[in-house]
């Protein structure tokens, strides 16, 4: 499949009705603007992103910014719109049972009763929300692992941001074999959960479902938004202009 390259990154080049039809096995991130910047810095995450088959646009304003690329994307797919296209994709799918990793209290509980009210039959087969920190305690580690590898999961969302969330599939995985597909999907559980609410569909339109984010978590989210991202804009001109530099090419 064709893919884009912006920045230090490969972007598959499809639209959703295409993934859905040839997503049967690895790992699928989702990358935003917040990501590609991580890219520039986090050494660990860049190498994940190289071995990942599906490396899926996240944001609007991302995809028009390839508008400006020799090459563009065809579309964006948010992984909280994905998601949902995904299972109902799968309704009738027997092979298809996904196991819900993330959010806090009893969230991944709700987005699991949620999806299987909406898909008509128990597609999601377990659900878990981690506590803070899980990724160094190896005890629940090995508890996820077991719940897993016990609920015959074929698909498993990985919700706790990134790049936690990345760092997390790939130092697991091949524990728990029986999983064919991976997603890296950020606060997609808290939607499916019912307690965050998606930008509405104007503001989306406008590829302004960020700022509608940051009105909500003005405290959490300026930093990122108007501090770390801004640097994607110095980035992206160098890449236009034919002067971006991979900071990990030639390095050990």
């Amino acid at each position: 499949m064709e893919r884009i390259r912006i920045l230090n990154t490969e972007l598959v080049a499809a639209t959703q009705e295409r993934l859905l039809e040839e997503l049967r096995q690895g790992v699928v991130v989702t990358p935003n603007i917040d990501h590609l910047v991580k890219l520039q810095s986090d050494r660990e995450l860049y190498e994940l992103y190289r071995q990942t088959e599906w490396v899926i646009c996240d944001s609007r304003l991302l995809y028009l910014f390839t508008k400006l690329l020799p090459e563009s994307l065809p579309q964006a797919i948010p992984g909280s719109s994905f998601f949902p296209a995904f299972y109902a994709f799968h309704k009738d799918d027997p092979d298809c049972r996904i196991f819900l990793l993330g959010g806090l209290g009893d969230v991944a509980q709700r987005a699991m009763d949620n999806i299987n009210r909406r898909v008509g039959r128990q597609i999601v087969v377990g659900a878990y929300s981690p506590s803070y920190g899980f990724e160094t305690n190896e005890e629940e580690n090995d508890s996820i692992v077991s719940m897993v590898n016990a609920s015959g999961a074929t698909v498993v969302p990985v919700c706790v941001g990134c790049p936690k969330q990345e760092k997390w599939i790939y130092a697991h995985k091949h524990l728990m074999p029986g999983v064919r597909i991976w997603m890296a999907l950020g606060a997609t559980i808290d939607f499916e959960a019912g307690n965050v609410k998606r930008a509405p569909a104007v503001w989306q339109k406008l590829c302004l479902e960020w700022f509608y984010r940051f009105c909500r978590e003005p405290r959490r989210l300026f930093r990122r938004y108007f501090v770390d991202d801004m640097k994607f804009f110095w980035y992206f001109g160098r890449q236009v202009l034919g002067l971006y530099n991979n900071p990990f090419d030639n390095k050990e």
